[in-house]
């Protein structure tokens, strides 16, 4: 990509209302753009990072057996109703259409998708089914907060699986668990797994993921030196306590931003929609369900959060808008510009992710700022002084120090990147 073409323009100053880093950055960046509180834009550099964070859930949903569904945002008011939701959900967002029927934008997609399971199974035979969809959700929330972590109009990932044991249940439940956190670590964030409120469903609880991070709007505490993790929602222990499960290390309290969910429903749905199939001894059983969420705009944000520094964002590579970032210093210096077309063609042949920064109106000192600002993984610039050697500067976004490569071995060396 072109940087001249690219639809996108860099601000240096914002509202002073615009307190998390991440909803300044992205502001800044040019990768959203509000439309109303709590309703954003993605723009271009922002839609190519949602995109990337898409890609990557789906191939984890698929590689744990799950199906991908599309499902319509527009809910007829009798399938909430069958729940008791329509009455008891503050976030639903409530329409008429012109023929006066009352519709819900649909916030979740429980009534929804076990109606049509419901349809096509009969028997055991028929379990387990895994089914999952990456769609628009509507809430209307009372408080907006840090731009994408909370927002009224988001994209969110739900998974469902349907079941006729608690025993197969659970083990799909443990392998959505390891999923998960592949998910986030190939997102490029460290994630606690955290023990939370079922809210009614079961006697047990749900569970939460939570990057550790000062915006972050839940509390949990846990171990210093095991795995145990509660919300402040549930815990009975307080900062400083022994860890009641390992008796070693000390409990710790911190803020955290859910970036995903995941709900043991047991048969709440299936009963009320009932639900149910044939066991092998005949009987009528209800189906067991678990359902597990990701908010694709919280996840980007949460990113940007934990991967940051005082210049701009740090894009981890998997999510990053482009790759390398191509800067040619001189520009308008013939052979600088020779050399950096030739770069950028040999690099898009070999299907690097490249943006160009071909502006001729931009200093170097403004395509430098702009470059942190953006996040891009690899910067490889070209000048006079590294043509006298025919090298490029190579610089990672995460680190300081650069390095110089000879031009005929630069893709040899973009190798590891990829």
């Amino acid at each position: 990509m072109r940087q001249s073409k690219l639809f996108y323009k860099t601000q240096k100053i914002l509202s002073e209302k615009i307190e998390v880093i991440s909803h300044q950055l992205l502001l800044r960046g040019g990768f959203i753009d509000q439309l109303a509180s709590g309703i954003y834009n993605l723009l271009p550099l922002g839609f190519l990072v949602h995109k990337k964070i898409e890609k990557i859930i789906r191939e984890e949903m698929i590689k744990i057996g799950a199906q991908e569904v599309f499902l319509p945002a527009l809910h007829p008011k009798s399938i909430w109703q069958t729940t008791g939701r329509w009455e008891t959900m503050d976030a639903l967002f409530k329409l008429k259409d012109r023929h006066k029927k009352n519709f819900a934008l649909g916030p979740t997609h429980e009534e929804v998708i076990v109606q049509i399971v419901k349809r096509r199974v009969q028997s055991w035979k028929d379990l387990p089914i895994y089914l999952f969809q990456i769609q628009t959700k509507f809430r209307n929330e009372i408080r907006f907060f840090g731009g994408l972590l909370r927002a009224r109009e988001f994209v969110m990932k739900d998974l469902y699986s349907f079941h006729s044991t608690q025993e197969d249940f659970e083990k799909y439940y443990k392998k959505v668990i390891s999923t998960y956190f592949r998910i986030f670590k190939r997102c490029g964030i460290k994630t606690k797994l955290v023990e939370a409120s079922a809210a009614g469903f079961t006697k047990g609880f749900s569970h939460e993921f939570q990057a550790i991070t000062s915006v972050g709007e839940d509390t949990i505490f846990y171990c210093s030196s095991c795995d145990f993790a509660q919300n402040k929602e549930i815990a009975e222990v307080k900062e400083g306590d022994i860890c009641p499960k390992c008796k070693k290390g000390k409990i710790i309290k911190e803020r955290g931003i859910e970036v995903g969910n995941i709900f043991p429903l047991g048969t709440t749905y299936s009963k009320k929609l009932n639900a149910y199939f044939i066991d092998k001894d005949g009987k009528k059983k209800f189906i067991i369900m678990g359902c597990y969420g990701i908010g694709l705009g919280r996840l980007m944000a949460t990113i940007v959060e934990l991967n940051h520094d005082k210049n701009g964002i740090i894009w981890p590579k998997e999510v990053a808008p482009f790759l390398i970032h191509l800067i040619p210093v001189e520009i308008r210096d013939k052979k600088v510009k020779n050399g950096a077309e030739k770069i950028y063609q040999n690099l898009q042949k070999n299907s690097y992710e490249v943006l160009y920064d071909d502006r001729k109106d931009a200093s170097p000192g403004e395509k430098f700022v702009e470059s942190d600002l953006l996040g891009i993984p690899i910067r490889v610039v070209i000048s006079k002084k590294t043509l006298k050697n025919n090298e490029v500067e190579i610089k990672e976004r995460a680190k300081k120090k650069a390095q110089l490569v000879k031009i005929k071995k630069l893709q040899e060396f973009l190798k590891k990147y990829v």
